[in-house]
């Protein structure tokens, strides 16, 4: 017994001036230790912040593709409560399992939609328009904008009605 009551003796002993290590200057003072810890030390640490809600419920009208702003097309995007995800590609309506993943990750697809004939370079918007969103990885609000990035692109959205 004695042995391991000197074992518990010399683990307090080392874990004491760690712990005022730990506590920071003013409570190793408060201690009686009279080492103050390095400066890396006394800076807080800042919290991390808050992860973002997916505003689902809320529809989304495209204002830009790639950097390229979209004012003859409408395109729109909307995740209901159900994470399915809707929306028009400006030719075609569409559906998908839409869902928003933590820490701002998306995964949307894979995609339904329906076969209307379209002129030529509404559908190489639409296709274009599409392939980013399926192709979307991460997603964040900024000013009011929803903002969708994947692999084929950037995507960024107004609040629609």
């Amino acid at each position: 017994m004695t042995n391991r009551r000197l074992g518990y003796a010399a683990l307090l002993a080392a874990l004491v001036p760690m712990a005022s290590l730990i506590a920071g200057p003013a409570e190793a003072q408060r201690r009686g230790s009279g080492r103050a810890a390095p400066q890396e030390q006394q800076q807080q640490i800042p919290s991390a912040q808050q992860e973002k809600s997916f505003p689902v419920g809320a529809s989304w009208a495209a204002s830009s593709l790639n950097g390229k702003p979209i004012s003859d097309r409408r395109a729109t995007f909307l995740i209901d409560a159900n994470l399915r995800g809707t929306g028009f590609g400006g030719c075609n309506t569409f559906s998908a399992a839409a869902y928003p993943l933590r820490q701002q990750g998306l995964a949307v697809g894979p995609l339904a939609l329906t076969k209307r004939a379209c002129e030529k370079g509404l559908l190489d918007f639409e296709r274009a328009y599409l392939t980013a969103l399926r192709a979307a990885r991460s997603w964040d609000l900024v000013d009011g904008k929803l903002i969708v990035k994947g692999a084929a692109g950037e995507l960024r959205f107004d609040r629609g009605l």
